[in-house]
């Protein structure tokens, strides 16, 4: 046996024919440059293989050891990727919905059908290759179906809540899904729900009606808003109940559980979205294809923005930690404004403003407190 540091050899003499016992290191990385146990050439290690006992290897037997030789070092991961991708996701989704803005002659329901139709395309090819099926596990059917139901039903209400009133406005009141989501949780799932996830709903509530105004708290002359006073209720009734359906879908999937493959949930998502989007549009007499070029145009970046911020959303937060990516999303209600003063000449009043302050603190307070329970209770299981 020979031991090895920092690629030197040098011969360890044996007491009584036994080789001398190492405390074995940490796996975190730490204490690079201690000794590690490696065979030495031409001889091999009697019984299990030797486990690396130095920081500068992975927990690897010595066969991929990194001092062995022809073993390349791994690239560490790149800081602050997950946030960048998160800050791109959200740049993409808002985009999007300026788009969405942008298209005079098709309707909400319209748009979410060209949506489905672009996830189905996307899905398709995953849920053939990792063999998934197209109906999942029999005991999760159920959840699936109200899965892509409700999520479809989040995706029309809030394209729709995005054409009739201010492109803030509806941003900032689906940006509360996480403090609906903590409530439903609370109900459906019997998770812990503090007096802080409490405080952090009222604060939700109190940005949304600051958003709403209504006119028998803030009198009739309501400023500020796009068109009529009773598209923008509308709009903000259609924005709450988007929401309400998102954080519905966030508790289904954590029903599930990784049970089931997230492509299989896209793929639901987009299915069902699909069959009711042509069914609303024939009961309303609303089909029909773009009349102005632009608009088909728009349809199609619509469909492939709102592909590519999910796909990167997906990345984030399979290199990041959920706390600092739903931070992070509250990008999303800053392009929003930046988005619509700069193509939609609609400055947001003092009123948006102050909804959208409360509503980003009470999503961000209820992202950090999550992320701290869950960073300690990885501790606790650690040690």
């Amino acid at each position: 046996m020979v031991l090895c540091q920092g690629g030197e050899a040098a011969a360890v003499p044996a007491a009584g024919g036994k080789e001398p016992e190492v405390p074995l290191s940490r796996e975190d990385g730490g204490g690079t440059g201690q000794p590690c146990l490696c065979p030495a050439p031409g001889m091999e290690a009697a019984g299990a293989e030797e486990r690396r006992v130095c920081g500068c290897c992975s927990g690897l037997s010595w066969p991929r050891c990194c001092k062995a030789p022809g073993t390349k070092k791994k690239k560490a991961a790149c800081p602050g990727l997950g946030l960048f991708y998160t800050v791109l996701s959200a740049f993409l989704f808002s985009v999007a919905s300026l788009f969405l803005k942008k298209i005079e002659d098709v309707h909400s329901v319209e748009v979410s059908a060209f949506r489905c139709v672009f996830q189905m395309a996307f899905v398709l090819p995953g849920l053939i290759y990792y063999k998934t099926g197209f109906l999942g596990p029999k005991g999760k059917r159920i959840f699936l179906f109200f899965r892509g139901f409700l999520g479809s039903s989040a995706m029309i209400l809030l394209y729709y809540a995005f054409q009739v009133m201010p492109l803030a406005d509806a941003t900032v009141i689906t940006f509360s899904s996480p403090v609906f989501t903590s409530l439903l949780a609370w109900i459906f799932l019997k998770e812990k729900y503090s007096i802080w996830d409490l405080l952090f709903t009222l604060f939700a509530i109190t940005g949304v009606v600051l958003i709403a105004r209504p006119p028998f708290l803030f009198g009739s002359n309501v400023t500020g808003i796009e068109g009529s006073y009773t598209d923008h209720l509308k709009g903000t009734i259609a924005a709450i109940t988007s929401t309400v359906s998102a954080a519905s879908t966030f508790v289904i999937l954590r029903k599930v559980g990784k049970s089931v493959h997230y492509f299989l949930s896209i793929w639901y998502y987009a299915v069902i979205g699909l069959i009711g989007c042509v069914i609303a549009l024939f009961v309303m007499n609303e089909w029909r294809l773009p009349y102005c070029g632009k608009d088909r145009v728009f349809l199609i970046l619509i469909g492939l923005l709102g592909l590519g911020g999910q796909i990167f959303l997906t990345k984030a937060l399979q290199i990041e930690k959920a706390g600092p990516v739903a931070i992070m999303k509250t990008m999303d209600v800053v392009f929003a404004f930046i988005l619509q003063i700069l193509f939609l000449n609609h400055l947001p009043t003092w009123w948006t403003v102050g909804g959208a302050l409360c509503v980003v603190a009470s999503s961000s307070g209820t992202a950090i407190r999550k992320w701290r329970q869950s960073l300690k209770k990885a501790n606790q299981n650690e040690i």
